[in-house]
C-alpha cells in the first residue's frame, strides 16, 4: 500500500536552530507512534505535514498531496489534535464541534448531526450542552479529539493525546484511538513521549532524537530478539531441565529454577519440539513458552544510542 505521508530530505528551522535536519521517512497505513523525548521534533513535524511550517529544504507528500502546495487539501482531509487546548469560551460542546466540522468543509446541517455523534463516540454525550471552559481536563482532550474526527478526516495527528490526564482518564482516552485506528479503520499518527502509550496503541513507531530519525518499523520486529532465543515457564521448579535441554544442544542463557532463556535453533519449531521432549524427559510441566522479545523501551535506548 501507498505511505500515508511521505518525506525526504526534510530540514525545519527556527532562525538559527535546526528542529529537522535531512529528515526522510514514510509513514504507513495504520496507527503509527510517533516517538521520541521533549524538543525531538514531533510537533515540527506535525506542523510541517499541515503545512503551517514551511521547511528550509526537502520536499514531502500527503495523502498524495505534496506539501507546500496543496496544504489547504491536506488539512481538509487531516484531523488534527494539538497538545495545547484549542476549545473556543463561550461556545457548548456542540456548537464548538459543529464549527470545526464547517471548518472542514461539512454543512452546517451535516456538522450539527456529525457533532453528536462524535460527541456521544467519546463519551461526552451527556455533556454535549455544557459550556466547553467548564469541562474538566479529561473532558477536554476528548472534546479535542472529537473536534479532529467530525469531518471524517482520513488520516489523525494525535500530539500527546494523553497529556494531563490522570490514569483512568489516560486509560480511557488509549482506547479512543485504539478503537479509532483498528475499529474504524482511521489512519492515526500519535505523537509521544510516552512509549507505553504507544505499545499500547501503535502497530508501526517511527523514533526521533534531535531532529533525526533514529529507527523506524513494525514494533514487533523493533522488540525481536536477534538469533530466536526461546523464553520457557515451567509450571514448578523442576530439577534436571536444564540439564536435559543442555544434553539435547540447547544453550542455556539464563534461568531460575522456573523460568529460563534458551538460545534458539534457526528454526523455532525445532527449539519448542526439542524443550517439550526436554520436559517429558525430566518431568517438568511446560506452562509458557515463546520466542524471546526484548521492551519497546529497550528497543528505543538502543535507537538514541547508536
Amino acid at each position: 500500500m501507498p505511505p500515508v505521508a511521505s518525506i525526504r530530505d526534510l530540514t525545519v528551522q527556527y532562525g538559527s536552530f535546526v528542529a529537522l535536519r535531512d529528515f526522510s521517512v514514510d509513514v504507513p497505513e495504520g496507527c503509527v507512534g510517533l516517538l521520541g523525548p521533549n524538543g525531538a521534533g514531533k510537533t515540527t513535524l506535525i506542523k510541517t505535514l499541515l503545512g503551517f511550517v514551511d521547511p528550509s529544504q526537502g520536499q514531502g507528500q500527503v495523502l498524495g498531496r505534496q506539501i507546500g502546495r496543496h496544504d489547504l487539501q491536506i488539512r481538509q482531509n487531516i484531523g488534527y489534535m494539538p497538545e495545547q487546548d484549542c476549545h473556543i469560551p463561550g461556545l457548548t460542546a456542540v456548537q464548538y464541534v459543529a464549527y470545526a466540522g464547517e471548518l472542514g468543509g461539512l454543512p452546517a446541517n451535516q456538522s450539527i448531526r456529525r457533532a453528536h455523534e462524535v460527541l456521544e463516540y467519546c463519551g461526552l454525550g451527556e455533556a454535549r450542552y455544557r459550556p466547553v471552559e467548564t469541562y474538566s481536563t479529561g473532558m477536554k482532550q476528548r472534546i479535542k479529539l472529537a473536534q479532529a474526527l467530525v469531518h471524517g478526516p482520513q488520516l489523525l495527528l494525535l500530539d500527546e493525546p494523553t497529556n494531563g490526564l490522570d490514569p483512568l482518564g489516560r486509560e480511557e482516552m488509549l482506547n479512543l484511538v485504539r478503537s479509532v485506528s483498528h475499529e474504524k479503520g482511521v489512519n492515526v499518527l500519535v505523537s509521544s513521549h510516552l512509549l507505553p502509550d504507544i505499545e499500547r496503541t501503535c502497530d508501526h513507531v517511527i523514533v526521533l532524537l534531535g531532529g533525526t530519525l533514529r529507527a523506524e518499523g513494525l514494533i514487533k520486529d523493533l522488540k525481536r530478539v536477534d538469533g530466536h532465543p526461546m523464553d520457557v515457564e515451567l509450571r514448578a521448579p523442576a530439577n534436571g531441565f536444564a540439564e536435559t535441554c543442555a544434553d539435547r544442544g540447547l544453550s542455556l542463557i539464563e534461568g531460575d529454577g522456573q523460568r529460563f532463556r534458551f538460545e534458539g535453533l534457526e528454526d523455532p519449531e525445532n527449539t519448542s519440539r526439542m524443550l517439550f521432549e526436554a520436559a517429558s524427559q525430566s518431568g517438568a510441566q511446560i506452562r509458557r513458552l515463546s520466542l524471546a522479545v526484548r521492551s519497546l523501551e529497550e528497543a528505543f535506548m538502543e535507537a538514541v544510542d547508536a
